[in-house]
């Protein structure tokens, strides 16, 4: 068996491209067919704009501390927590005066 060693896509921290982000930078570490694995650092007043995805995303924090909404609930999001944004629903996630560091797992093709 030979070893299978593939690039993947940024190993470097690069701004979050999308409007209405800021202070957010994201590493992509893994992108297949049906998962991708990202991380996502946010300074102080950073914040992911809200908007809803077409796969289900689980957010690990794993460093840090930050708020999250989802549809109409909100709550504070800390270190060794994680929760699940589902498919289609809007979702936002953001800091005040804190930096949180996480890890988004996005379920390709998974409506739930």
């Amino acid at each position: 068996m030979a070893l299978d060693i593939q690039p993947i896509r940024s190993v470097d921290w690069l701004p979050l491209p999308f409007d209405g982000c800021r202070n957010v930078s994201v590493k992509m570490l893994l992108k297949l067919d049906h998962l991708g694995l990202a991380l996502l650092r946010f300074e102080p007043d950073g914040t992911i704009h809200e908007h809803a995805a077409d796969m289900a995303i689980d957010v690990i924090c794993l460093e840090g501390a930050g708020m999250v909404s989802v549809g109409n609930e909100q709550g504070a999001l800390r270190a060794g927590q994680r929760l699940r944004w589902p498919s289609g629903v809007p979702h936002r996630l953001w800091t005040t005066d804190s930096t949180m560091l996480t890890l988004m797992v996005e379920h390709f093709g998974t409506a739930v």
